[in-house]
């Protein structure tokens, strides 16, 4: 299945660069005639609707022309990464540097593995977390701050702030 995902990032990412779209994460899930294909995409300005069902039309023939899915059967779903995306790579936590995540370590800092806060500077693979107050969840000027390094974050997303 690794090689499958592998090729559908290559394929979804060769579409995306010649609309001026990332592509955020691709996952597949399910067995059968219920796979799911999610890719999950993103510009400056945000994605719009047809970004979504050009990318999917693009995508989904190239696959069925190259048969990348083996058995050819599979659902495929093209969204925005949400107002909550993911962040994985270091160019997520460049590019989101000032918004406020949450966060999961995969070893406890201070016998806590989980954090929100402001995502104050990511520089050679450790990142600085201005830590939210757990009452007002609000971030304070002098709030205390986290250093983590990137290998030790597990799971973070953005925070949405409406």
């Amino acid at each position: 299945m690794a090689l499958e995902i592998d090729r559908v990032r290559e394929v979804a990412e060769r579409v995306a660069a010649s609309s001026g779209l990332e592509i955020v994460e691709v996952e597949l899930r399910g067995g059968g005639k219920s796979r799911m294909l999610r890719i999950f995409i993103d510009k400056p300005g945000g994605v719009t609707h047809e970004d979504c069902a050009n990318l999917s039309r693009e995508v989904g023939t190239i696959l069925d022309v190259e048969d990348t899915i083996p058995g050819g059967q599979y659902l495929l779903e093209v969204s925005s990464p949400g107002l909550d995306r993911k962040l994985s790579r270091p160019t997520d936590f460049e590019r989101f540097t000032g918004n406020r995540v949450k966060l999961t370590t995969r070893e406890p800092i201070n016998g806590t593995r989980h954090f929100e806060g402001q995502l104050e500077r990511f520089e050679q693979g450790r990142l600085t977390l201005l830590l939210a107050t757990p009452k007002k969840k609000a971030v304070p000027d002098d709030s205390p701050k986290l250093e983590i390094e990137l290998a030790n974050v597990e799971k973070a997303n953005l925070v949405p702030e409406l």
